[in-house]
């Protein structure tokens, strides 16, 4: 049941975490042991691998095992729990079942008894090598159920968000999540395509409308498209008859909604889903680099021991105008070029200048929702997800916090 399991064991004492720690890998599991509160909240938010289940001491040297389970409850849903206690009271086991942990175990046990309950607690979906398409934070969870219920539903679909946010891989996702999955994906970027062929590419015989069957046809950029074809794709998206589902995407600007026939804008913004840009998630720009450095790391002819910890750093910090595709080709100069046996911020940012701050200015108004979500989302944590007195925190009525949240995306 553990084999090749990711397992999180938060425990400070040394001979029961020792203990557990060699069992479990014993058991074909790999173990991430951290043993304060503090460093276990930004192993579960950002780790490099999705866990299976968190093993938690309720006694912690900067806090408790409940209110880690908290924040990570504040933020997103946290893998399953399985709490050790010293003096399990009635009290108590109520209110870990009912904030949501899997189960808990009371100091001392039976190693096979504890092993037992493990196997239990583990998500039977968390099969090994699963794992998140768009990121680990809040954002792309909800990136994520938004295009499960978009997949459920029928109509085009818009997807917009700034150049290299997943957009194409979004709709691969919206077609793989549908009842069309065994039907083709066909995909055209019409900004590659010579206006005056676009027509006969898309409508003609053995087009992609033809391809495409009863399946999804993934239109990229699709404002480069001449008049005369956004009329006939307005056609196809108003009479949403047999055949395939049109998916088209954009980057949203008003300019280029401008260049948009306002019946092709109205119809595929019906059902429309937008991919937040990375310098909202830095989490998930950690995980991508993660992600990526592992595949590339394993190709390299002299493999590097691993990221610093002052890279991941730099790149949580960094605003990221290319977003993904930045990213990787950082990445790929920075696996050809590394000198040393792991990845530091030297190797990803070459181009800062030296003394000079990371993160560069912003125009006022992103520096200014930039600090109103972030006040946001600490009042948010603070208060457990209250709004009520997320809005005291931060002196506004609920109806104002309500409205920001909105704006901001939270």
């Amino acid at each position: 049941m553990l084999e090749g399991r990711h397992i999180a064991l938060i425990e400070d004492d040394e001979i029961m975490g020792g203990s557990l720690h060699q069992r479990l890998g014993l058991e074909g599991a790999r173990v991430a042991w951290l043993k304060t509160l503090h460093r276990a909240l930004g192993a579960l938010r950002t780790p490099h691998r999705p866990f299976d289940a968190v093993i938690c001491d309720i006694r912690l040297p900067d806090g408790t095992g409940e209110e880690l389970f908290r924040k990570l409850c504040a933020h997103g849903t946290p893998p399953p729990f399985l709490f050790i206690t010293a003096q399990a009271t009635a009290e108590q086991a109520v209110r870990l079942l009912r904030s949501g942990a899997a189960d808990y175990i009371v100091k001392p046990f039976e190693m096979a008894e504890f092993l037992a309950r493990l196997a239990q607690v583990i998500a039977p979906s968390a099969a090994p090598g699963a794992g998140p398409v768009f990121g680990l934070s809040p954002a792309a969870q909800r990136l994520e159920a938004a295009l499960e219920r978009l997949a459920a539903a029928e109509g085009p679909v818009l997807i917009t968000g700034e150049a290299g946010t997943g957009k194409r891989l979004a709709g691969r996702r919206l077609h793989a999540l549908s009842d069309r999955a065994a039907a083709p994906l066909v995909e055209l970027d019409l900004s590659r395509l010579d206006p005056d062929a676009m027509a006969e590419r898309l409508f003609g015989d053995g087009g992609a409308l033809v391809e495409a069957g009863e399946g999804v046809l993934l239109l990229e950029q699709v404002a480069a498209a001449p008049p005369a074809v956004q009329a006939r794709l307005a056609e196809l998206a108003q009479a949403r008859a047999d055949g395939p589902r049109l998916v088209a995407t954009g980057t949203g600007t008003p300019e280029e909604e401008a260049a948009l026939r306002p019946d092709l804008l109205w119809h595929l913004g019906a059902l429309r889903l937008s991919v937040p840009p990375l310098r909202e998630r830095p989490e998930d720009a950690v995980w991508l680099l993660t992600r990526l450095f592992e595949g590339m790391n394993a190709r390299r002819a002299h493999p590097l021991r691993g990221i610093s910890a002052l890279a991941e750093e730099a790149v949580r910090r960094h605003p990221w105008p290319g977003n993904g595709r930045e990213l990787r080709a950082r990445l790929v100069r920075a696996m050809a070029l590394a000198e040393g046996e792991m990845l530091f911020p030297a190797d990803l940012f070459p181009d800062a200048p030296a003394g000079a701050e990371d993160t560069p200015f912003l125009p006022l108004a992103e520096a200014r929702e930039a600090a109103e979500r972030a006040q946001i989302r600490a009042a948010l944590e603070r208060s457990g997800g209250n709004m009520a007195e997320a809005a005291k925190l931060l002196q506004v009525s609920r109806t104002t916090l309500w409205e920001k949240t909105q704006k901001l995306g939270l």
